[in-house]
This record gives structure tokens, sequence and C-alpha cells, in this order.
């Protein structure tokens, strides 16, 4: 290979070199303010977030598979700030009792240190202070551990129990600034009126978030929003604004409406008005959105409504390239801590790819990760390499004839 296209060899591992992402004073200031320590004479919080990102960014599918890969790394522990390998049973025990509320503040810290880092000079032509995108996604889990959703099994069989993920995150970004865990049968609205987001701020959801009660609070605060509207949604029309016939293979936005909603306040009724837009893509989908905002263009609300798949995309990362089909304990507080973990993973990735300014997915990213995590390599070199062929060297001795003269 040539000079240009050598991976750099470093003094640690590439896994040292994601650790060194989180500031140490930050998390020993953390762990100062919850007692995290404080029952704990070795397995410390800083050797279990250690222990839990190795297994999530190595996809190792039980803490066995963790504890036995670790024994491996050897003299590496070191840069790791570890003297050995954990035991099973220490690291299990740590997982299963220590707080995972822990691992939900260091989480908001590390948002909080690399805010303004993530976010660019992107701007989608709106005057928002934030456009904000809700969502949730639902995890099935192995037992009965919290409650889940959908249908009762046939043959007697126990429902599978499931956790759910609310989040809202910037739509510039594209990381987690709010999140909360819950039973998967928990309604998608409960999580509306736990956000807290400044005045002018847009939010953009589904419809499973349709509830008036809170559209009517944020449009006193003068928050906005954009979401799809319910078929079965009842409703009074006030005005038809516009209101026209697209010609074949065209596609935009074909009726407006201004629309009033009823809704229940302390067995009070009260009054919503809001715009109703329908909107036809280039698939011949047709879309029915409702917002509180009057100032913006009808194609502004269906454009800011596309912003919405940024979230999903955003569970599809997490599914895809982290292991959350397997837990490793066994209780809620395990298996919350190993969310927050692997969003801590997640951040930690996104950052790395960023400071590493390169083009490959994050899927790429997180493979090369993998494939590499002990490895002695520049992890920068490593994702900004793009060579494929390397130069082949010319053998100048011949090959031994198997049937010599």
């Amino acid at each position: 290979m040539s000079k240009d296209s050598e991976i750099k060899f470093v003094g640690q591992p590439i896994f040292g070199q994601i650790m060194k992402l989180i500031d140490k004073s930050t998390f020993a200031q953390l762990v100062r303010e919850k007692k995290s320590d404080y029952y704990y004479k070795a397995f410390k919080s800083w050797d279990e977030l250690t222990v839990m990102l190795f297994g999530i960014l190595s996809r190792c599918d039980s803490m066995s598979e963790i504890c036995e890969g670790m024994k491996a790394l050897g003299g590496k522990l070191n840069h790791l700030g570890l003297q050995k390998s954990p035991a099973k049973s220490t690291a299990s025990d740590g997982l299963r009792n220590r707080d995972s509320s822990f691992f939900e503040s260091l989480y908001y810290k590390l948002v909080e240190q690399y805010k303004g880092f993530l976010s660019d000079s992107r701007t989608i032509g709106l005057t928002f202070k934030e456009l904000l995108i809700i969502d949730s996604t639902t995890i099935r889990l192995f037992s009965d551990i919290l409650k889940g959703v959908g249908r009762n099994p046939k043959n007697d069989g126990k429902k599978k129990g499931g956790l759910k993920v609310h989040m809202l995150i910037d739509a510039v970004e594209s990381i987690a600034k709010f999140v909360r865990i819950t039973e998967a049968k928990v309604h998608d609205k409960n999580f509306l009126s736990q956000i807290k987001v400044p005045a002018h701020s847009m939010l953009v959801f589904d419809k499973a978030y349709n509830y008036y009660k809170q559209f009517a609070k944020w449009t006193e605060e003068k928050i906005y929003f954009v979401t799809r509207q319910k078929k079965n949604a009842v409703c009074e029309i006030l005005k038809t604004v516009m209101d026209k016939v697209l010609d074949k293979g065209v596609f935009g936005v074909y009726k407006e409406e201004i629309i009033e909603f009823t809704y229940k306040e302390n067995k009070e009724e009260k009054k919503l008005k809001l715009r109703r837009i329908y909107y036809c893509d280039e698939k011949n989908r047709q879309f029915v959105f409702i917002t509180n905002n009057f100032d913006i263009t009808a194609e502004e609300v269906a454009f800011i409504y596309k912003k919405r798949w940024q979230i999903e995309l955003l569970f599809k990362k997490m599914k895809q390239n982290f292991q959350l089909h397997y837990f490793y304990g066994e209780n809620e507080n395990a298996i919350r801590t190993q969310v927050w973990c692997t969003l801590i993973a997640q951040l930690l990735l996104t950052v790395l790819q960023k400071m590493a300014n390169v083009k490959k997915a994050f899927s790429t990213v997180a493979t090369l990760v993998r494939i590499h995590l002990i490895s002695l390599l520049d992890v920068y070199e490593l994702l900004r390499n793009v060579k494929r062929t390397y130069s082949k060297q010319r053998v100048e001795a011949a090959t031994p004839s198997l049937f010599p003269v």
C-alpha cells in the first residue's frame, strides 16, 4: 500500500479512543451527585459503563460473552481505566442494582456537551426557534417484566412484555434531546404533557399523538405543531380557503380549510380552531394535515411533516446497529440501563462520524468500529480510508518446482 493509504497505528485501542469522548471530570461530578458508587467497592460506575459499551459496540448477546471477551483484551484494559476484566456475577449484580437514572443523566450530559458540535448551519427556510420531531418505538421483551401491547397469543399463551421508547429529537441535530422509557401499553399522547419546549418552536408528530386538550395549551403558549388528522375525527368546517382539482401526474396541496374541534376540560366543552391541509404526493397518496400555525403556507406544512421521517431513521439506526433484542439482565432496571447505554453508544458514534468528516453510512461506521474495536489503529484514519486496492509487490525469487530437472 502507498504511504497515503496506510492506516496509522496508535498507542491505544479504538474502544479507548471512543471512551475518551466522555469527559472524565464531568463523569466524576455526576457520580458524586448521584452517589452511584456509594455501595460499590470494586465495580464502579465507570467500570459498568465500560462493560456495557464494550458489549453494545461489539454486539455481544449476553453478559457471559462480554466478560469472556474482555478477558482477551489483556494489557489493553489499562487504556480503559480497568485493572482487570470483571467477573460475570459482579457485572450482573451491578447491572441489576445500580440505578438506571445515572446513565440517563449521563446521556443528557453528553447531549449538552456535543449539542453545539452536532448542530450545523442547515436551514429549512422557516422562522422557528426549533423544529422538533416526536415519535416512539416499541421493543419486545422476553418475558412479562413490563406490560406489552398487541393481541393475546393463541393456545392460552402469555403476552410478552415490552417497553416503549418515547423520543423528541431536533431536526438539524438528529439526536434525542428528550427520552422517556415506559411500559409498552402506555399511550403515546401521555408523552406530550412531559416535554418542555420554548415558545415559537414547531413540533412534528404522527396522528397517534392527537390530543386536542394539549393542542389548545400549546396554542396559548405559542408552540406550533403539524400532524396528521385521524380518520374518525369529528370537527366543524368554518371556512374553505382553497379547493382545486390537481391535473394527472401533478402533486401538491389541493385543499385548505379552517376547522374547529370540540374538546372537554374539567367537564366543560371548549373550542379549538385549526387549519386542515389536503395533500397529494408524487405516488398519488393522499394526506390530511392539521396545524395551529396560520402564518406559514400550506406547502410548508406538508414539507415540515416530511421532516418527521428523520426520527424513523434514528430508530432504524438504533435497532439495526445495536443489540436491542438480547438483554444482559432480567429485571426492569437492567433493561432500562441497557437502553440508556445504547443511546449513549449511538450518540458517541454519531460524534465520531462527524469528527471524522466522512460520508460513510452510520451502519458502516458501526461495523468498522465493531470489527476493529480492540485494534491499535487511529479511528479517524480508519473511517477516512477509502482505498480498495493495494500495490502488488513483484517477487524476484522463482517458485521452486515440484519436479526438478
